[in-house]
């Protein structure tokens, strides 16, 4: 079941904190890293830090998007510690690490994505998310180390896991739907647009929030690749 999680550093800056990042996954189990254009990658410092966590860093896999990073996830759990302007649904760690395992049980994909050292993860970024996880810290100073969100998150999920009873994997989960990843997603929003300004609902050059709100939608809906072909195949005869 945890092998259905993947931990993504967006943009790390210091090759420290992904070793550290490393160190805190596989105390609690977890095991497949990616990571978005890194600065300094790979380094001493990183196996170093890691602290015999090595094999969780020579299996990280490294790509230079976003959309690579999410590349066939089902969820996507964004980490932040301040409110946005435009909320997605919000929820504490502990929180998100019930929705995760569950997640996890039926054999979907999930990432959890963290931010960059220096500034965290952007808006846009944020609204590629199904989720936004918060990790409760005191309100006088809720900064954390990248590597120190990582092991809170991480801790949590482990901590769910073990009262869980393990599944026999001799008898695969039974699901009655299969549900869409971020690719069809995003697929079904560029669609969404193109219509949108063909029929001239929406103008390109003043879009306003339409998108956004779109995509939060989605998100809300929990979309269904067969779901995905209808709503696709409606847009397209509208085109027409």
């Amino acid at each position: 079941m945890l092998d259905n999680i993947r931990i993504i550093l967006c943009q790390p800056s210091h090759p420290g904190n992904i070793g550290a990042c490393a160190r805190a996954m596989k105390n609690m189990g977890l095991n497949r890293l990616t990571l978005i254009r890194p600065e300094i990658f790979p380094h001493a410092s990183a196996t170093e830090r890691a602290s015999g966590a090595d094999d969780v860093l020579a299996n990280a896999k490294v790509v230079e998007t976003l959309e690579e990073g999410i590349a066939n996830c089902h969820w996507v759990f964004g980490t932040s510690a301040r409110s946005r302007e435009f909320p997605w649904p919000q929820m504490t760690s502990r929180e998100a690490a019930e929705k995760v395992v569950s997640f996890a049980q039926e054999h979907q994909e999930i990432g959890i994505l963290f931010g960059t050292e220096r500034s965290g993860l952007t808006n846009a970024e944020l609204q590629r998310c199904d989720f936004h996880l918060t990790i409760p810290t005191h309100p006088s100073y809720s900064s954390l180390n990248l590597s120190q969100a990582v092991q809170v998150v991480a801790y949590e999920i482990y901590q769910h896991w073990l009262t869980k009873k393990p599944i026999d994997s001799a008898q695969p989960v039974e699901t009655h739907f299969e549900k869409a990843t971020k690719e069809e997603i995003a697929g079904l929003l560029k669609h969404f647009e193109e219509t949108a300004i063909k029929i001239g609902f929406m103008d390109p050059d003043h879009p306003k929030k339409l998108l956004p709100r779109l995509k939060r939608l989605f998100s809300k809906a929990q979309l269904e690749k067969e779901e995905i072909n209808i709503l696709r195949g409606f847009l397209k005869l509208t085109q027409r």
